[in-house]
């Protein structure tokens, strides 16, 4: 009886080892080069390099949002088509419906506790002169009338998020009324999702090159002055997201869901600093729920929760910015706020955050918010400025607290895979070939 081994390599020719750069080290590279080359672009008056820089960065935000409409309309008829194959699937929806509002009305009441503490208004040398009226303002009546199209093809076209959300809903709900016979529209659709989520993929590994854009493009164009007139406000918006973030997350993690959090921010940290960088809940949710489902979380809950929550679970966007935003626009404008505005801002944060609905910037729901409190809305000009600066920490809390809540729910509802988070990988990105994520098997 003979038994063979594997060959061992000879002492002349070693064995190759491969190296790779993990995912967080290729953001963290194109982080600390595009400040570099922002500031470099901005101390030395060179143009073509701001030009490039801002380029880059545009591209890459570009291509991200041209899988946007598509991506949303699929990815949410998928996921409601899925809800049949999940037990107590409306039990799940209205937990994690729940959830959404639970977390919403902590971010919010952090954001007020923490805006009333510094006066983010106080002593910044700004005065309603330096404010100016948005285009595009966002009301009640707005926001309920925007939510159903006058037609199927504007909303792709103009990229009107939230009535794709409402026409994929409505197909979706249809398709399980129809039961077999919308089977085939089922197929395709999971196809097509399959192949855009495939392209978006590519899109993600292109986030070290589009970092160094977007950021090079802030430093350059901003610098430093414009973050010094906003101190206190910027310092209380990522303040305030970290609070969320780094601990309000892991209490209600370690002591709701009986996880431990160190597991989850290893699991969740790629669509974190992805978040960070695009700047979009949207472009970042393939990756989102990629992660949601290494964590443990079934596919076929994930593949509903992600996509609801990247078009209207907001803590960063719609809770702990407005919240901020409001007092600092009041106090540059003289008006006081009582209790009962407060409360407002809270009802706001909680019912309006599918006004943000997933894109870059959280301009309609502060418009929304000053309206509802009869605020001006010169205030918002105001802050056009240092947006970018601040919603790379809000989008980043946003698609933490989209993890979040599937792990909450899926724990309580005894669905969560331990064995599976207590094992997740630390750089689940850089898988080789990874697989679509939100068709469940």
């Amino acid at each position: 009886m003979s038994s063979s081994s594997p060959a061992k390599p000879s002492a002349g020719s070693p064995a190759k080892k491969s190296f790779k750069v993990p995912f967080w080290a290729q953001i963290l590279a194109g982080l600390v080069l595009g400040v570099l080359l922002g500031w470099l672009a901005r101390s030395q008056d060179i143009s073509w390099l701001v030009t490039t820089l801002e380029k880059v960065g545009d591209i890459f935000i570009g291509l991200l949002k041209l899988a946007v409409a598509p991506l949303v309309f699929f990815a949410i008829l998928v996921s409601i088509t899925n809800l049949r194959k999940v037990n107590n699937a409306a039990r799940l929806a209205s937990r994690t419906l729940l959830w959404f509002m639970v977390t919403s009305l902590i971010a919010v009441a952090i954001g007020l506790a923490i805006g009333l503490v510094t006066n983010p208004g106080a002593g910044t040398g700004l005065t309603p002169a330096d404010g100016a009226k948005p285009e595009h303002t966002g009301s009640w009546l707005d926001f309920l009338t925007g939510i159903v199209p006058t037609d199927v093809i504007t909303p792709f076209t103009e990229l009107n998020v939230l009535q794709i959300v409402f026409m994929a809903a409505v197909a979706g709900i249809a398709a399980l009324q129809l039961g077999e016979k919308a089977q085939p529209i089922l197929n395709l659709s999971e196809s097509v999702l399959e192949l855009l989520q495939k392209a978006l993929w590519w899109v993600i590994r292109l986030a070290p090159i589009g970092t160094i854009g977007l950021i090079g493009k802030a430093i350059a164009t901003y610098g430093w002055d414009l973050i010094g007139k906003y101190a206190t406000f910027t310092a209380d918006i990522y303040v305030g997201c970290a609070i969320v973030l780094f601990v309000v997350y892991p209490v209600l993690l370690a002591t709701v869901a009986k996880v431990n959090p160190l597991q989850f921010f290893k699991g969740a940290w790629p669509a974190i600093q992805l978040a960070f960088v695009s700047r979009s809940s949207v472009g970042t949710m393939p990756l989102t729920q990629k992660v949601t489902e290494r964590l443990g979380v079934p596919k076929e809950y994930a593949s509903f929760a992600v996509p609801f929550g990247a078009t209207t679970k907001m803590d960063g966007c719609a809770a702990i910015y407005p919240a901020i935003a409001a007092i600092f626009v009041a106090q540059i404008f003289g008006i006081d706020l009582g209790v009962g505005d407060y409360l407002l801002i809270a009802f706001v944060s909680v019912v309006g955050s599918a006004a943000t609905a997933g894109l870059t910037g959280a301009t309609v729901m502060l418009t929304l918010t000053l309206s509802t409190l009869g605020l001006p809305m010169e205030g918002v000009g105001l802050l056009l400025a240092i947006d970018p600066i601040l919603d790379m920490m809000r989008t980043a809390t946003n698609v933490a607290g989209q993890v979040v809540a599937p792990l909450i729910v899926a724990a309580r509802e005894n669905i969560l895979d331990r064995d599976k988070f207590n094992s997740v990988a630390a750089t689940p990105v850089d898988a080789d070939d990874p697989q679509p994520v939100a068709v469940a098997a």
